[in-house]
């Protein structure tokens, strides 16, 4: 593979580990197989940037004209909130030229701001979700994967995220072996799923007001494999089914169907990277039942049967 440029934008209170989380990843590819990649930061006219940390990054240059990278980089941070206009500018002029165009976190508002996400399936960080939506109708925004990737634009949830799809381009590039012995540099899994969920079916969901209903929340976690259906949750809230329903909702944000499909696929997500079980073991744990029911909603929800996801996910033993 020729050696491929890979540019970091930097502004004013950008978010530091949006830069340097996926940073690291490229660096270390770079230092694994001399010669792939080319690292440059660059800010609009080549003066060090305050993060929103208090960290000073000094960058190597100003951003120039034409575009000599081929993969672009913009992090996010507090500094994409009201973006300078001839960022944003630059961006829309010179966004179009890179061969692979990189968001993470909330560098996708940056992104959308310059038009480079209309037409296209995007996320961020999930508290931004709507803010883009809302502020970018012609953007399809995804508020669930940790990362998207449509066409030569990848976007990436919060922080953390962003290292994620930079190996995921690092194994795109070198391979597996390779991103792998990154991930285990860093103390990283080799890498989530991108369609894997930003966040847990509790923190997706809101801790219910009511004490029967917070009840019913941790028997559903803490009980996977037992009766879930919205009648048996019912009676363990002592209200009939339809009130329950309704007030599960309105209290969690959540219909108590959906909340226990996320529980349960969190669960076995879990005993599929820690264990050993098997999978008709884990589906019968997780409340499945079968196996093939197990594999219908990990395929609707991550896009990959639960022996795939093992193989992804799971880290390697130690030698």
């Amino acid at each position: 593979m020729a050696q491929r440029t890979v540019l970091f934008v930097l502004f004013d209170a950008v978010q530091s580990l949006d830069v340097t989380g996926p940073l690291e990843v490229f660096m270390g590819a770079e230092q694994h197989a001399p010669g792939t990649y080319r690292i440059r930061t660059a800010s609009l006219d080549g003066a060090p940037v305050r993060t929103s940390s208090g960290l000073t990054l000094v960058p190597d240059r100003a951003l120039g004209d034409p575009l000599d990278a081929h993969t672009l980089v913009v992090p996010g941070g507090q500094g994409t909130r009201s973006p300078d206009p001839a960022l944003v500018g630059w961006l829309r002029e010179h966004g179009p030229r890179a061969e692979r165009l990189v968001s993470v976190c909330t560098g996708a508002i940056l992104l959308a701001a310059a038009g480079l996400l209309d037409g296209r399936r995007a996320t961020t960080h999930w508290a931004y979700c709507d803010k883009l939506a809302r502020d970018h109708p012609d953007v399809e925004v995804d508020p669930d994967p940790i990362y998207v990737r449509d066409g030569h634009v990848a976007t990436s949830a919060g922080v953390t995220s962003g290292i994620d799809l930079a190996l995921a381009l690092v194994e795109e590039d070198l391979g597996r072996e390779v991103a792998l012995g990154i991930a285990r540099h860093l103390v990283v899994f080799l890498r989530r799923p991108g369609n894997q969920a930003q966040f847990s079916a509790q923190l997706a969901a809101q801790t219910a007001q009511r004490e029967p209903l917070r009840d019913v929340q941790r028997w559903i976690t803490e009980h996977p494999d037992a009766d879930l259906t919205v009648e048996s949750l019912a009676t363990r809230a002592s209200l009939s089914p339809r009130h329950f329903a309704r007030a599960f909702q309105t209290e969690t944000g959540m219909t108590p169907g959906r909340y226990v499909d996320r529980v349960r696929l969190e669960h076995a997500r879990r005993l599929l990277e820690d264990t050993s079980d098997g999978i008709e073991e884990i589906s019968r744990a997780s409340g499945y039942g079968t196996p093939e029911a197990m594999r219908r909603a990990f395929v609707k929800a991550l896009g990959a049967a639960p022996a795939e996801y093992r193989r992804r996910f799971r880290p390697a033993p130690a030698r």
